[in-house]
């Protein structure tokens, strides 16, 4: 029988869709209580509801903002609120789950191209915000002392795809800035890590040019002749949470099945 883990509490930023939707149902299930920041529309809220309801019906606690975490002074808002929520508690793990960048080409005819700025927006909202995050919550002593952090990064973090050029660059900076933290953080007890999924059916995904390309490319390459799914990723995510995982800090872990071995 799985033992129920005990007033503990997970944070994830972009926490209603997609990868971290998909952990925040997988640590419920095993009695984290959650703090998740997104930032939806109105009109998407009644299917995002919907799966809140399901996560609280697991018999945790479930406290949501809707807003953008990106920004510094709406950052330090919904740090007081969480403060509030928690109370004694600190936070056991924070997962960064935000997919907001450029994706266009870097030269075209036909449309527009990547700028200066495009590169700054994606590398802060998808890189720095990690580091921004993690820091304030130090600051605030809001981590807990064996608090594990993390962020998901993609093959993109070496490859070069057509329009992934400011993602390529903000998940090459986050594992830079994963490792650097993984280092200064250590004497507080902080593991931190990126996990790299194969190519994953969400929206985020849906939003490259020519992802279906991607899709079959992978599905041909993956030697179990699958996606990843969320799912997937959400489980390795939780086994980083565990006692046993304690030793792992500052690596890069792949979870794609195999898909890239070849």
């Amino acid at each position: 029988m799985q033992k129920q883990i005990k007033n503990k509490w997970a944070l994830i930023l972009g926490g209603s869709s997609g990868l971290g939707l998909a952990t925040a149902h997988k640590l419920a299930l095993h009695g984290f209580n959650l703090l998740l920041v997104h930032r939806d529309r109105k009109t998407d809220m009644e299917g995002i509801q919907r799966e809140f309801e399901a996560i609280r019906a697991k018999g945790v606690t479930l406290n949501t903002i809707n807003g953008d975490a990106i920004s510094a002074d709406r950052r330090q808002a919904m740090l007081s609120e969480m403060k509030q929520i928690l109370k004694d508690n600190t936070i056991d793990v924070l997962v960064h789950s935000i997919a907001k960048g450029n994706l266009k080409p870097m030269l075209s005819d036909t449309s527009s191209t990547l700028k200066n700025q495009d590169f700054q927006l994606t590398i802060d909202a998808m890189a720095l915000s990690f580091y921004d995050w993690t820091k304030l919550l130090i600051e605030n002593k809001c981590l807990a002392s064996d608090a594990r952090v993390m962020a998901f990064t993609s093959e993109g973090n070496t490859k070069s795809w057509s329009s992934y050029a400011a993602v390529s660059a903000a998940k090459a900076a986050l594992e830079a800035i994963m490792r650097n933290m993984a280092l200064e953080f250590a004497p507080l007890g902080i593991k931190c890590n990126c996990i790299q999924a194969g190519v994953t059916e969400t929206k985020s995904l849906k939003m490259i040019p020519g992802h279906e390309l991607l899709i079959k490319a992978a599905q041909q390459r993956n030697p179990n002749k699958r996606l990843t799914r969320p799912e997937d990723v959400a489980n390795v995510v939780y086994l980083l949470t565990k006692e046993e995982a304690q030793w792992i800090n500052g690596t890069v872990i792949k979870v794609d099945g195999g898909e890239s071995i070849r």
